[in-house]
């Protein structure tokens, strides 16, 4: 029996294989998966969406029910609530540093953020990680400026989900306008036009 001489290309793409699996099992795994999926993200087949809404009455920050209370703690400890938002749109986010899907649209979101009127739209970006420092350390590392967060207790139904990244949009009356549960890119005109045309005229 003749044994053939193992080819160079077939050796060659079992070291890539062997090394991909090592990496996986490293601290690498995160980013190294965060970047391929963020270049699946780039192809534009995970847009999300809004549904079309009338020209929406603004909502005054006075007066009426608001119906979530969500409270939470910012990255240095302060304690804050959903509810303080009342009367603009607000893009709930829930990550963790540790899930390559949440890393992987977090440079969209930042995008989206640096666009949007920040008199209309509100970002609560909700960290799910047991180690706060780690949510810390990457919001730091990355130069990340949107708000985050930590919960300051069980999470309301209407936010709690099995799956992130999750993102839930509130209108400016606390009503849920949509929900997106997987990654998404976020960096798109038309979504930017349907957040801004949600919340309607800037409040003074």
């Amino acid at each position: 029996m003749q044994f053939s001489k193992p080819k160079w290309g077939t050796i060659a793409q079992w070291g890539g294989v062997v090394a991909f699996l090592i990496i996986l099992s490293t601290d690498l795994r995160t980013p190294v998966l965060g970047g391929m999926q963020r270049a699946l993200l780039a192809t534009g087949l995970w847009r999300p969406t809004l549904p079309p809404a009338p020209a929406p009455t603004p909502v005054q920050p006075t007066g009426g029910a608001y119906p979530h209370n969500l409270p939470l703690l910012t990255l240095d400890g302060k304690p804050a609530n959903l509810r303080d938002l009342r009367g603009k749109v607000v893009l709930v986010n829930l990550w963790a540093s540790w899930c390559p899907p949440c890393v992987a649209e977090m440079p969209s979101l930042q995008k989206l953020y640096n666009q949007v009127d920040k008199q209309k739209v509100a970002f609560v970006m909700i960290s799910l990680d047991q180690n706060p420092e780690k949510a810390r350390r990457l919001m730091a590392r990355k130069g990340y400026t949107f708000p985050a967060y930590f919960p300051a207790g069980a999470l309301p139904p209407a936010f709690d989900s099995e799956a992130i990244p999750t993102t839930v949009i509130v209108g400016p009356d606390g009503k849920i306008a949509a929900r997106h549960e997987g990654m998404a890119d976020y960096d798109t005109p038309e979504f930017k036009a349907a957040l801004e045309n949600l919340a309607g005229p800037a409040r003074l």
